[in-house]
């Protein structure tokens, strides 16, 4: 069989899809849920999926907690919270004023914001998580910035990089590990890389252009990255202990989190295609190659998922976590709330941005199936 198409099954990639998205959107909303309940505010539904209710139960306080039919999100319902932008109404305003207290709307908007927050916030502690427990399970890879190999005819030595030079700056950012040469140059295939190395205690400027090139995984996937043509002198695995592994999780959340912003600038920009986009059917479809290649391999997909869960919900886009967080900081500024026509229209806005984001990323995952030629 070709290595190329060795891909799950369909009931494997569901089932992968699943216990990626499932548990993701349960830790999302369980951040927005705990906080709410610090700050005493009544939950009157937490969902797992949208539609119709399939299983659930309520508990002691109140809470319908459901599992529903369409697992793709899931919410919180706080009390009170009667739409989408969470503005007060008539309804709210006839509560009793005891329960209207315990009602999201009630609170101080720093409070709604520190709720709003932590959903997002739960989705990248759960990937620092992930990533800590990696680097203390298999230990930190150091990989000094020194060339230790120049590719005959590449773009590095085309440029004039030889062994020896350590690589101290790149497109104007300093660069500490190999690790970081390697993601900052796949980034930008056919561009200036404005490279700095250090030399016999001197610093140069080197002409470096990213070349490029296709990579395809055994399941047939490809990308277009860039490529330099170097390799490092050395490196090695060190045992780091729980404070030095979260820290450095931090950096790789912070370094997959700036990827994110660099492709969508690249997309915006026409510089990277916008077919590169990907919605729940390529997602699903990773997960699944992602499970078949072993338990690691899955589990480090599931923190990068997490990760885009939490950026995403915290792009400042009306219906998503950071168009509340953004009412909120002209609230705080201005020490009165948008108005309420403001906000349903900015809502309403948003909501049509995102509904169709994902038609056009569905119908890019379609299209990019073997079953219709992609």
């Amino acid at each position: 069989m070709n290595a190329a198409v060795q891909s799950p099954g369909l009931l494997l990639t569901v089932l992968a899809f699943v216990l990626v998205l499932g548990p993701l959107v349960f830790v999302h909303e369980l951040g927005h849920y705990l906080v709410g309940r610090l700050f005493g505010v009544k939950a009157d539904s937490f969902s797992i999926g949208f539609g119709r209710e399939i299983a659930g139960w309520t508990d002691k306080r109140g809470t319908r907690w459901r599992l529903s039919a369409l697992p793709l999100g899931g919410y919180v319902q706080f009390a009170g919270d009667m739409n989408p932008a969470s503005t007060p109404s008539a309804e709210w305003l006839a509560l009793p004023a005891e329960e209207r207290e315990r009602t999201f709307q009630a609170k101080p908007v720093w409070q709604r914001a520190l709720i709003v927050l932590a959903g997002p916030l739960t989705n990248l502690l759960l990937a620092v998580a992930i990533l800590a427990g990696f680097t203390m399970a298999y230990g930190k890879v150091v990989i000094p910035p020194v060339v230790g190999m120049v590719q005959e005819g590449s773009a590095a030595s085309k440029a004039g990089v030889q062994l020896g030079d350590r690589i101290v700056s790149l497109q104007g950012s300093a660069i500490d590990s190999f690790l970081q040469i390697r993601l900052a140059v796949a980034q930008h295939p056919g561009e200036p890389l404005d490279l700095v190395i250090e030399r016999g205690g001197r610093r140069i400027a080197l002409p470096a252009v990213a070349a490029w090139k296709e990579v395809t995984d055994r399941f047939g996937n490809t990308q277009k990255i860039g490529y330099l043509g170097v390799g490092p002198a050395t490196a090695q695995r060190v045992n780091v202990g729980p404070l030095e592994a979260v820290g450095d999780a931090v950096i790789q959340t912070r370094d997959i989190m700036g990827m994110m912003i660099t492709g969508i600038q690249q997309i915006v920009t026409g510089k990277r295609e916008i077919k590169e986009l990907g919605g729940p059917i390529k997602i699903a479809k990773y997960s699944g190659e992602q499970l078949v290649s072993g338990w690691a391999n899955y589990v480090w997909f599931i923190a990068l998922i997490s990760i885009n869960l939490g950026f995403i919900n915290l792009l400042p886009i009306p219906v998503l976590d950071g168009g509340h967080l953004a009412f909120y900081a002209i609230e705080a500024v201005s020490r009165r709330p948008v108005s309420q026509r403001g906000q349903e229209w900015a809502f309403r806005t948003g909501l049509a941005l995102v509904v169709a984001l994902m038609l056009f990323v569905t119908f890019n995952d379609v299209a990019s199936l073997r079953v219709f030629g992609g």
